[in-house]
Formats: structure tokens, C-alpha cells, sequence
């Protein structure tokens, strides 16, 4: 098993790494069914799963319920237990108290359960008052719809509305979702951050690898396609070029690791709880190689890299004795028949204290140019 983190002052834990389900079933945004479909994301839960990586986030709004339908499909499919993350988009039509518990009836039946782990708030939106919707959360907790409850796109003043809203019924408030990456280090410039450990809230962090532009695959000569390489543009992929060759040295120091996956290794050293996407196995895999050391496919056992690395070690929160317990090993038949190579967990690793400093300092001084 891999190491766990508590979500807030709840008793609901998770592995310090999740997936975003925003691409499963989304045709608008994400363009589901052209170049991958309902094979692909099943292998990659199915990646995921058997990694130890059992933390899913989806929305009601995604692909209009259907990342949620998709969701409750592979988690009985997979016979293993999950926890499962949603969350209420307050519209402005949305008036009513009942709006809340009657999506969250509608979420837990497309999923197929009693009860969602943590249910959010997807983002501050009037003109319902944050305290009403609040006050909504404490009634599904204490009617055994929602383990836990969290927010997500808050600023400080709204996460401390939220806190003592929720706390005047003594259920505390758990989670924050924001984005955050080494391309977006506002979180913790404008207090969203300070106030969360202030309140003890844990931070999930989505775009964790910056909407594909920390993978290290995209230059000014090769852009992102649609509207992130228009946003991007040619001078600011320039200016990030330092940071992502610097990430791919780490990563050749760090075991073998990629740009995406020292992102994604970074923000876990930072206490939040990266929560990037998959929509393929291949993905899945890149995402769980930013927590854990895998095996080299071909020989079933760590890289020559991996073995020689400082930076893996006893996981946090678990005794050496956990650490070397029985590793969770790929099985084709709980992928729908994959015959993908092995993935078996070796260890968590971590950067140094001292790489995560120089990406401090490289992500300031790029991110003050974008």
C-alpha cells in the first residue's frame, strides 16, 4: 500500500497523488472520442488502480455527468475499493438549498454508491451566499451522503467564510482544489495557501503540469495545438525553456524521471495533492511515476538510475516494515485484457530539499516574465 495523507481534520486519506477524470466522456473540451475513447480511460484507471493510486476526482459537469457514469462503471468492474471526490456547480440559477442535495443524489446514483468521499463546491459563484452552500455540505455529511466536504477555486477570504460557516456545525472544512503548478505559483502570493494551513485545509492541486507545457514536449517551434499554444505563444514557451531543461536534468539525477513527473513531484513536496489527467494508459503511467519508482518494463525490477538514486526511501507516513510490504503488481485481467508490461511499485521517491529550492527559484524568476 501506498503512503496515505489525511484530507484536512477528516478521517478520509488518500495517496499524496490523484487523478482528474475532466477528460473522461468530455467531448467539448477535451474532444472525447477522437484519439482515445472508453478503452483507453478504462486502462488508465486500470494503470492507476494497481499503482496504488485510488483517489479519483470528477465533477457532475463533466462531460455532462458522463466522467461520473464512466467512473461508477470501473470502480465495479475493478472489485477494489476507491476514493471518490465530486463536486456542485453552483449556477446562478441554482437558488435553492435542495439544488445542492438533489445533484449530489444525482452524482451518487450515476456513480452506483451510497456516498462520495468528499463532495465540493466547484467555485464561488453569487448570488447564493457561500454560508448557505456551506451549511448545505454540513446537511449531506450528517445525512451519510459525504464523508467530507471541500471547496475549490476559493480565494483566502472565501476558504475563511467557508472554515467558520462550516465549523458553526462542527464539521471542518477539508479541502481547497486549486490551480497550482510551477507556472502558477499564485497561490502563494495572494494567501490562498498560508490560509489553508492556517486551517488545516489540504490543497489538491489541478493543471498540475500547466496544461501540458511543463511535459517538456512544446517548444517555440513546437507549440500546443488550439488555445494553449494562442495563450502560450512563442516568446513564453522561449522563456520556459531554462526551467524545463533544468527539470529534465533533475529528473536524469532523480532516476530517470521526466519534466512532467518532477512537476508533479515538486507540488507533493510542497504538501498539496497534484491531481493531474489521464487519458491513456501511457498517461497513467507518467502520472504515477511522479510519486513512485517503477521497475524498467522490459526486466521487471529498477533501472540501473533507479537503483543508484538517493531519493526513495521509507514512504512518509509508514514504517520500514510497510515500506517493503507486498507491492501491488499489474494484472492484464483486471485491464480488460491489456497487454501492457508490468508496473509493479518499488518505492515513493522525493526531490532533494535542495532541487526544490533551485525550482523554486527558476519557476520565480520565469513566472515573473509570463
Amino acid at each position: 500500500m501506498l503512503e496515505q495523507v489525511h484530507l484536512g481534520k477528516t478521517d478520509v486519506f488518500v495517496p499524496p497523488l490523484g487523478i482528474g477524470t475532466w477528460a473522461w466522456g468530455d467531448r467539448l473540451v477535451w474532444n472525447y472520442g477522437s484519439g482515445y475513447g472508453e478503452k483507453d480511460i478504462r486502462e488508465a484507471f486500470d494503470v492507476s488502480l494497481n499503482a496504488g493510486i485510488d483517489f479519483f476526482d470528477t465533477a457532475e459537469i463533466y462531460g455532462n455527468g458522463q466522467s461520473e457514469r464512466f467512473l461508477g462503471t470501473f470502480i465495479r468492474a475493478s472489485g477494489k475499493p476507491v476514493t471518490l471526490a465530486t463536486k456542485f456547480m453552483p449556477y446562478p440559477w441554482r437558488l435553492s438549498r435542495k439544488e445542492l442535495i438533489h445533484s449530489l443524489h444525482n452524482s451518487l446514483e450515476r456513480v452506483g454508491v451510497d456516498r462520495v468521499d468528499l463532495y465540493q463546491i466547484h467555485m464561488p459563484m453569487p448570488p447564493v451566499p457561500i454560508e448557505t452552500w456551506m451549511d448545505v455540505l454540513a446537511d449531506a455529511v450528517e445525512q451519510g451522503l459525504a464523508r467530507a466536504v471541500g471547496v475549490s477555486n476559493y480565494n483566502a477570504v472565501q476558504v475563511r467564510r467557508a472554515y467558520e460557516a462550516l465549523a458553526k456545525r462542527n464539521i471542518p472544512l477539508a479541502t481547497n482544489q486549486i490551480e497550482y503548478s510551477l507556472l502558477h505559483r499564485q497561490p502563494e502570493r495572494n494567501g490562498v495557501l498560508a490560509t489553508c494551513r492556517e486551517y488545516d485545509v489540504s490543497v489538491i492541486a489541478y493543471s498540475p503540469i500547466a496544461k501540458g507545457l511543463l511535459t517538456g514536449k512544446y517548444t517555440p517551434d513546437h507549440r500546443p495545438r488550439g488555445l494553449r499554444g494562442w495563450r502560450m505563444g512563442g516568446i513564453n514557451l522561449a522563456r520556459i525553456q531554462p526551467l524545463v531543461q533544468r527539470m529534465r536534468e533533475i529528473g536524469a539525477e532523480s532516476g530517470g524521471k521526466t519534466p512532467s513527473q518532477v512537476a508533479l513531484n515538486w507540488l507533493i513536496c510542497k504538501n498539496t495533492i497534484p491531481i493531474p489527467g489521464a487519458k491513456n494508459a501511457r498517461q497513467a503511467e507518467e502520472d504515477v511515476g511522479g510519486l513512485v519508482v517503477l521497475p524498467h518494463p522490459s526486466t521487471g525490477s529498477g533501472s540501473a538510475q533507479d537503483k543508484g538514486t538517493g531519493n526513495s526511501g521509507p514512504a512518509l507516513g509508514r514504517s520500514p516494515e510497510q515500506s517493503a510490504g507486498p507491492a501491488k503488481v499489474w494484472s492484464p485481467s483486471t485491464a480488460g485484457g491489456s497487454s501492457r508490461p508490468p508496473a509493479q511499485i518499488k518505492d515513493s521517491w522525493r526531490l532533494t530539499p535542495a532541487q526544490v529550492a533551485e525550482l523554486d527559484m527558476l519557476s520565480e524568476q520565469v513566472t515573473m516574465k509570463l
